[in-house]
């Protein structure tokens, strides 16, 4: 009778035993998945994401200085699509032109005046005509301050009878100012003036 309860206890203190051991066990399971949990949470948190073409990015942090040159020239790239893409439609030049305006001083600004001024936006609607430009390279000087660059592009002019293309090549300076929503690269382009604007022969 003794026999059986002492053998009834043993199996008891076994039974106990294994209980507090599992008990520890998934104590300390649960403690390791929460602080992993708090650990991805927190590195989740650290990360930024972007949205582009409908697709979620990892935005990366880095200095202005790793992405100087790419930035540069896609502001650059971005001026003369605005200030040169327009249609015959005076509310999409005007939109157009305000954009441009945003990336550069006053010396677009003018040479938007001059081409006010000789009719050259009213030739475009009244003859129905639209300007498409194409950036073929930027040649930019990083090394300088404030950093210089040269545009090669070319534009097309399409009217309902012909398309002529023409080669322009301008240049300018890039001054480095505050990011904002209308200049998210945060460059000024100063001293700007087209070099070249000529017809090119048919077929080029």
């Amino acid at each position: 009778m003794f026999s059986q309860l002492r053998n009834i206890e043993s199996a008891f203190k076994l039974v106990r035993g294994f209980c507090v051991v599992f008990m520890c066990c998934c104590l300390l399971l649960s403690g390791w998945v929460c602080w992993k949990s708090f650990e991805a949470v927190r590195l989740a948190e650290g990360k930024v994401y972007v949205l582009a073409g409908g697709a979620a990015i990892e935005a990366l942090a880095s200095s202005r200085g790793d992405n100087l040159a790419v930035e540069a020239r896609d502001h650059v790239r971005r001026f003369h699509e605005a200030f040169f893409s327009l249609d015959p439609d005076n509310e999409v030049i005007s939109r157009h032109i305000a954009s441009a305006l945003n990336l550069a001083d006053v010396t677009a600004k003018r040479a938007y005046d001059n081409l006010r001024e000789q009719g050259f936006y009213a030739g475009l609607i009244a003859g129905n005509i639209s300007v498409r430009i194409s950036v073929d390279s930027i040649a930019l000087d990083t090394l300088a301050v404030p950093l210089s660059f040269t545009c090669f592009a070319r534009e097309t002019l399409v009217r309902s009878s012909s398309t002529v293309q023409r080669r322009l090549v301008t240049s300018g300076y890039l001054r480095q100012v505050s990011r904002s929503d209308q200049n998210p690269h945060g460059f000024l382009i100063e001293r700007w003036q087209v070099l070249e604007n000529r017809d090119l022969p048919a077929g080029r």
